[in-house]
């Protein structure tokens, strides 16, 4: 019998192709896993590069391309018959002997550019790579066939230019030292290529199958047609997950709470899911998959749904928000669903204090300092530290802010209402009396989930981060934290120490949904500074990088608000001539004026009209964001005036920065931004 592992671009390549020659490739590769009767069988192709490939008649008129060792076939594509030829005949493919995976390489291309690049090496006598020994190339899996080639190199450029036609196994380390990265930055790059770890066997560069398994982001082994029919139906990012995500996602485990961070789309969220799901399957205990909102939670919820096939691991596999989670502890404790207070409730009550300050300085006092401190007395309260708030103030200040806190606080008990925060906090406090922070393998936990794995980390207040950690034991594989201080949208900054969760950090800087004109722009938007909270101190942006290159973001200056949303409407109708689908575009706007204005221009198109904080979480295929003019974006009234509280002033500009940062980052391949009047000062120039 075969075996048979598919590669990723045979299901894109099997989707585009016309129903019936879909159903006739199905079942042929169906009847080729079974060996059955009428299975096509290899067919030798004549001037390949690689003397595996072979060709298997899939369809009338079509044909998939394998790599076969013995009983191993890998089913690269499936294309029209000439081009399944000269695609058999392009192609050669190796074994990487530094991690011992899969290689594919443009030998056509390779072979065009040689006498271009020797031309160039005999004008010049520099060598970009001249000070690296062979040896030290070897070490880092560089092909030896391929050395002559890396050894007439000039500039980087001519080696970017090569980027399209090498396996990034091969790229990626001369990259970093081409960059001027040491060996240990080249061997770090080219780590970032191991989709599992490490295995004891030393690697044999002539066992295919081997290294097969070792790259299950190249191919998935399929040993009946239920498992193929999942493959070749299933989304992509069900299947195969770009080696760092694969790895972090299904690490055997963990034995301390772990935190991946990354920019836009570096696929925290898949690798959130993709945990929790492994977890799920061995069988271990509840799980908790918590993000930040309940339409965040929905979404996830129906990924798993997808994901996850078997409905007995499904159920291990609870869905949720902190709110949520929070409202229910306390429910089951009183008795009694909580009520909650409204903004403007909560405002009133702290105008009714005369300290001399905003209610919008006593509310984030209360909530930055207080609660996120978890600060239960006056006495407490005037040691306290104050990260983040400029404004000094005096004991007999702090004493007068103590009072109305105590008085907000007994106010909305004497009505029965509570904050969203406070509810976190009583939840902690709650669920804190019933549990022990140790794991007791011979008696059911005490705690309600074995696992939490949380998604979009840099949005959580400590007081909700403090119910987390409660309502888990400490043990292995306990939490599992994923998000990105750069795409906060909310004034929430916590180093996740300080709460009692000591995680261990791992950081993806590959983005694979964004091209890196849109990277690159959302970079300089967003500041390209650092951004803290989730650890100590300060993370940056460096190297943060994509893979592939698309159009850069178009930015339209209109006369007024009329012409903008003509200039919307016109864009729009372009993209849905150009073949995108309404659902998979998106218009983000900073107000909910604009949202409604938006949505009555575009109302007979279906395209998804929303606020900017409604894009968190979603991506589209192409992205509108409309008003992006001074005085709209950084909103007025979300900013602290300058001379109540500078620090203040300087976290919400960056909030604000963060937010359309966000929105403008959920685009995969297109990005138009306009603005009428004055642009917004947030806007590259």
């Amino acid at each position: 019998m075969p075996r048979l592992a598919v590669s990723p671009e045979f299901p894109v390549e099997l989707s585009t192709l016309p129903e019936p020659v879909r159903r006739d490739v199905v079942l042929s590769a169906r009847r080729f896993l079974q060996d059955a009767e009428g299975a096509p069988h290899p067919e030798r192709v004549t001037g390949a590069r690689d003397p595996r490939v072979a060709s298997l008649r899939l369809a009338d008129g079509y044909r998939g391309v394998v790599v076969r060792q013995r009983d191993v076939y890998w089913l690269l594509t499936v294309l029209p018959d000439a081009e399944a030829w000269a695609y058999a005949q392009r192609y050669r493919f190796g074994v990487n002997t530094a991690l011992g995976v899969v290689e594919m390489w443009d030998a056509v291309a390779l072979d065009r550019v040689r006498p271009a690049m020797r031309r160039a090496a005999e004008a010049t006598p520099t060598r970009l790579f001249a000070d690296v020994r062979d040896g030290d190339l070897a070490e880092l899996g560089i092909d030896g066939r391929f050395l002559p080639l890396v050894r007439q190199i000039t500039d980087e450029l001519t080696l970017e230019a090569l980027e399209s036609l090498l396996p990034p196994t091969q790229y990626e380390p001369l990259a970093a030292l081409a960059r001027g990265e040491s060996m240990t930055g080249a061997r770090r790059e080219l780590e970032n290529c191991r989709a599992l770890p490490p295995d004891s066997e030393p690697v044999n560069p002539e066992d295919f199958g081997a290294a097969l398994l070792r790259s299950p982001d190249r191919a998935v082994f399929t040993a009946h047609p239920g498992e193929l029919d999942r493959v070749l139906e299933a989304p992509g990012w069900c299947v195969f997950l770009h080696p760092p995500q694969h790895r972090l996602a299904h690490w055997e485990s963990y034995p301390q709470p772990t935190l991946v961070t990354g920019g836009a789309g570096t696929g925290k969220t898949l690798v959130a899911l993709h945990r929790a799901a492994h977890l799920a399957r061995r069988g271990s205990g509840q799980i908790l998959l918590v993000t930040f909102s309940q339409g965040l939670s929905a979404d996830l919820a129906a990924k798993l749904d997808v994901l996850v096939e078997d409905e007995t691991v499904r159920k291990r596999i609870e869905v949720g928000n902190v709110d949520r989670l929070a409202h229910r502890i306390v429910a089951e404790a009183e008795g009694r669903p909580p009520s909650l207070v409204g903004a403007t409730e909560l405002t009133a009550l702290w105008e009714e204090s005369d300290t001399g300050h905003s209610p919008a300085f006593l509310l984030r006092e209360w909530e930055q300092v207080v609660l996120a401190q978890n600060l239960r007395t006056l006495e407490e309260y005037l040691v306290a530290p104050r990260p983040g708030r400029s404004v000094e103030l005096s004991d007999e200040e702090r004493k007068t802010v103590w009072r109305a806190v105590e008085h907000v606080t007994e106010q909305l008990r004497e009505r029965g209402r509570r904050t969203l925060l406070q509810l976190a906090a009583e939840a902690s406090v709650l669920l804190g009396r019933t549990t022990g922070d140790l794991l007791e393998e011979a008696e059911p936990a005490r705690e309600p989930y074995r696992h939490i794995v949380v998604d979009e980390a840099q949005d959580l207040h400590p007081a909700q981060w403090r119910l987390l950690r409660v309502a888990v034991p400490h043990a292995c594989d306990d939490m599992f934290i994923v998000g990105d201080p750069h795409q906060r949208i909310f004034d929430t900054r916590v180093a996740l120490a300080s709460v009692g969760i000591d995680a261990v950090r791992w950081q993806l800087q590959v983005s694979y949904r964004l091209p890196q004109e849109i990277l690159s722009w959302g970079v300089r938007l967003r500041g390209g500074g650092p951004a803290d909270g989730l650890v100590n101190g300060v993370q940056e942006l460096y190297g943060f990088r994509a893979t592939r290159h698309g159009p850069r973001p178009v930015v339209r200056a209109y006369d007024s608000p009329r012409d903008e949303l003509t200039g919307l409407v016109a864009q729009v109708r372009e993209w849905i001539r150009d073949g995108v689908p309404p659902g998979e575009i998106a218009v983000a706007a900073r107000t909910t004026g604009l949202v409604r204005d938006a949505r009555a221009a575009l109302r007979d198109l279906g395209v998804r009209v929303t606020t900017l904080h409604g894009m968190k979480g979603l991506e589209f295929r192409r992205v509108a964001v409309i008003g992006v003019a001074d005085g709209i974006v950084p909103d007025p009234d979300s900013l602290t005036p300058a001379g109540e509280d500078p620090a203040a002033r300087a976290h919400d500009l960056q909030r604000e920065r963060g937010l359309l940062y966000v929105a403008c980052t959920r685009a995969l391949e297109s990005l138009y931004v306009s603005h009428s009047g004055r642009a917004s000062p947030f806007l590259p120039t």
